[in-house]
């Protein structure tokens, strides 16, 4: 079944009238931030879509944000019954997959496009520990970038401080757990990445700054 996301972000509406949508839309909303942040990821995009007007939604939002939030608890009651599907590979427990990308540029011609929020880029990020996911995110960066590459190093950095701090919390949880060092000694982590000229600038042994990317090294390199 189709997850109910939206095909693109929802705008804002600063000048539109305040409307009673008939029900609490911030509850709702917390409600589905609650299930996609604990157990349903496949939700992830369009609960926080949906967040972003909760604090005073307008009279357009009552037409397109409330109808999404109605589609999506239709999708969670067909869904009911299914749920994550954990295969772990008991081969390589301690192996880590990263799975990480950015939507440069995301809320562009869908918002004001004198707003700076519109040209904001958007972070998404899975990491799987042993082949199941653990940790799953999705939010727009606070930095603007000014291209693809840099939205995409961004990511990078910003799924690293997840990854670094679960490295270290797997070894302590092994170690409780008397798994061998041997398995310790071969603990890897994958990172999956596809752009090429963030990979380069991520690969370099010394960071070298270039003029398109020096305007990151203090917060991300």
């Amino acid at each position: 079944m189709r997850t109910p996301a939206p095909e693109k972000a929802l705008p804002k509406d600063p000048d539109g009238e305040p409307h009673d949508l008939g029900f609490n839309y911030a509850s709702v909303v917390g409600m589905a931030m609650y299930l996609c942040n604990n157990s349903r990821p496949d939700i992830t995009f369009a609960v926080h879509q949906c967040a972003r007007h909760s604090f005073n939604p307008k009279r357009m939002h009552a037409e397109m944000h409330a109808e999404y939030l109605k589609k999506l608890g239709r999708y969670l009651i067909k869904t009911r019954t299914d749920g994550l599907i954990m295969r772990p590979d008991v081969n390589h427990m301690l192996k880590i997959d990263c799975y990480v990308d950015a939507d440069f540029a995301e809320l562009w011609n869908s918002e004001d496009e004198q707003d700076p929020h519109c040209v904001k880029s958007r972070t998404g990020y899975v990491i799987n520990v042993g082949g199941s996911s653990i940790v799953w995110s999705s939010k727009l960066q606070t930095l603007i970038a000014s291209s693809t590459m840099v939205a995409e190093y961004i990511a990078m950095s910003t799924v690293y401080r997840e990854l670094i701090p679960l490295r270290d919390l797997i070894k302590e949880i092994a170690a409780a757990l008397d798994v061998s060092n041997g398995d310790l000694v071969s603990m890897h982590t994958t990172i999956w990445e596809d752009n090429v000229g963030a990979l380069t600038l991520a690969k370099m042994e010394l960071p070298r700054m270039t003029p398109r990317s020096k305007h990151i090294a203090v917060r991300y390199h």
